[in-house]
């Protein structure tokens, strides 16, 4: 069944990223949610829809968790569920046609077992089963080498080194004099594949929901790198939280050197 529903979701995802390309350069209806900066178009309504009605129809039993809401309300882990971003990356997708990405996690009861995260523009895929390895397209992903802060680039959205409400500015401020550099993509989805190719080497983030981490976080596990919230807990795959995506050898150390809580 796992292999079934890995090889269906690649094949949706593509569908899906070429619905998007083909409708690419059309007038786009923007919303804001939460806030000015939290948008949604048309797009993401229309690909996460997509995604519903074809789950809906194979798997009538599963269960859908989608960030525009288009699913069911989910509680609990229980049975399949897939966990679904339509567009990661939105405001890469408004402002800069490139740097976005459609990412799916399936778990079932509570464990994470299937990622597939598609950066759209550069038509790369990559997908992982639990257990099986992490893969590149067909190219499959080596295990992370062992880093220390100081060889490594760390993915970290600046405005956490800005005074704020969640997290001690100032460590933050002292790992990136350390680390070897900082980088921002602008979507968690394309943060955590690049994160499990190897290219970076930590990911911290303080406010993230589910459909942004669930489709990398099999992607990280098959190369033995960690995601967990800021303390060192697994994440839930239910609730906003905080996250620290990592390379292992430098996992630990992040936390509880660097990441203080407010």
């Amino acid at each position: 069944m796992k292999h079934t529903l890995h090889k269906q979701a690649q094949q949706w995802v593509l569908e899906a990223g070429r619905l998007i390309k083909e409708k690419m350069d059309e007038p786009l209806e923007i919303m804001t949610k939460s806030s000015p900066k939290d948008l949604v178009t048309k797009m993401d309504k229309a690909v996460e829809s997509f995604f519903l009605e074809k789950i809906r129809e194979n798997y009538p039993s599963h269960k859908v968790l989608g960030e525009e809401g288009i699913g069911e309300a989910v509680s609990e882990t229980k049975g399949t569920v897939w966990i679904i971003d339509p567009i990661d990356g939105t405001m890469n997708f408004v402002h800069q046609k490139t740097n976005f990405a459609i990412s799916i996690g399936i778990v079932h009861d509570g464990i994470a077992e299937i990622g597939v995260i598609y950066n759209v523009m550069e038509d790369t895929l990559y997908h992982a089963k639990r257990g099986e390895g992490a893969y590149k397209d067909d190219v499959k992903l080596p295990m992370l080498p062992e880093k220390t802060i100081d060889q490594s680039i760390i993915e970290l959205n600046h405005f956490w080194l800005c005074p704020n409400r969640r997290v001690n500015e100032e460590k933050l401020q002292k790992l990136i004099y350390r680390a070897m550099g900082t980088r921002a993509y602008g979507s968690a989805a394309l943060e955590l594949a690049f994160l499990a190719e190897g290219i970076t080497d930590a990911y911290l983030t303080f406010s993230l929901q589910p459909w942004d981490y669930a489709g990398g976080f099999v992607l990280l596990h098959e190369v033995g790198g960690k995601l967990t919230d800021a303390t060192g807990e697994p994440v839930d795959f239910l609730n906003r939280t905080t996250i620290v995506a990592a390379n292992s050898s430098i996992h630990k150390e992040l936390i509880e050197e660097y990441i203080e809580l407010k």
